[in-house]
């Protein structure tokens, strides 16, 4: 398991790392992620065995005690509460999974799942959307992402030019410049033809009874008729 990178200021300060419980709490750590890893791989998708993975190297870090209790209880846990704030239990979001899922997943109790969540949700100060904690496909429409001070104005710094969206970047406030995620309109070809629809033909070329056949009501085209 990989230490995941330094997380984003305000959360709470991590706790010395007692060194007599290093090794034994890497293992159990190792243990949870083998738990993730292959539920990720077997109902969720390679974005979540990631945050997973980094969850538990930061709950790690912040010695929480993962070795009471047992590891698919803590297993559980983070992956609903990496759910939560990604909307895991929507069905119009991709993967998609209950609660009841999960546990029965892990093999343990929602009772169990939740306990554990609750004590990562409060202990990593976890929020619907969380920046630190999307998945990648949450993260471009995420308002939290890209709504930044600049000169003491709040803005949405996709609004902003490139190089305050460079010097973001450079800070490590968004995930990527947005400027470079733009697409270009393609350039109209002065060869383009424009061609009409239904049927190409001019309006003034029809007989007069096929252009209005009935004068009893409304033709579907009426009012666009200069």
């Amino acid at each position: 398991m990989t230490k995941r990178k330094t997380r984003k200021s305000g959360k709470k300060p991590r706790k010395k790392t007692l060194p007599q419980r290093r090794s034994d709490s890497w293992e159990v750590a190792d243990e949870i992620v083998e738990l993730t890893n292959a539920f990720c791989m077997k109902y969720l998708n390679e974005d979540y065995r990631e945050l997973c993975e980094d969850m538990v190297a930061e709950l790690h870090d912040m010695d929480m005690p993962l070795d009471r209790g047992k590891p698919a209880g803590w297993a559980s846990g983070i992956v609903y509460a990496l759910g939560r704030v990604n909307f895991l239990q929507d069905p119009n979001q991709s993967p998609h999974m209950t609660s009841a899922q999960i546990a029965e997943g892990f093999g343990v109790s929602q009772a169990t799942m939740m306990a554990k969540a609750k004590i990562i949700r409060e202990e990593l100060d976890l929020i619907q959307l969380d920046p630190d904690w999307c998945v990648p496909a949450m993260l471009k429409d995420n308002p939290l992402v890209w709504i930044l001070k600049v000169n003491g104005v709040m803005m949405d710094i996709r609004m902003a030019p490139r190089e305050a969206q460079e010097e973001a970047y450079r800070l490590g406030l968004i995930p990527f410049i947005p400027a470079d995620q733009a697409q270009p309109e393609p350039p109209l070809d002065s060869e383009t033809k424009i061609i009409q629809f239904p049927s190409g033909h001019s309006e003034t070329s029809k007989p007069q009874s096929a252009r209005k056949q009935n004068d009893d009501g409304p033709s579907l085209f009426e009012g666009l008729e200069q």
